[in-house]
């Protein structure tokens, strides 16, 4: 997860704890966040795994005629 990215979701997060709304929906508010704080670490694992075998797939792309 990019520190920007942390970082709003924190803002976002303090906000929210902060607020005058309801605890059931600052609940629901906070396990929004933490879903979105998975998902966007869970597309950095990706993106790192694909980084790691993009040279071992690029012989076999080629010889397909793909690129």
């Amino acid at each position: 997860m990019s520190k920007s990215n942390l970082k709003h979701l924190e803002k976002i997060e303090d906000a929210i704890k902060n607020s005058n709304i309801k605890e059931d929906e600052k609940s629901l508010a906070l396990q929004k966040i933490k879903e979105w704080y998975i998902e966007d670490k869970a597309q950095d694992i990706i993106y790192d795994e694909l980084v790691k075998i993009s040279s071992n797939i690029e012989p076999i792309l080629k010889e397909l005629g793909l690129i």
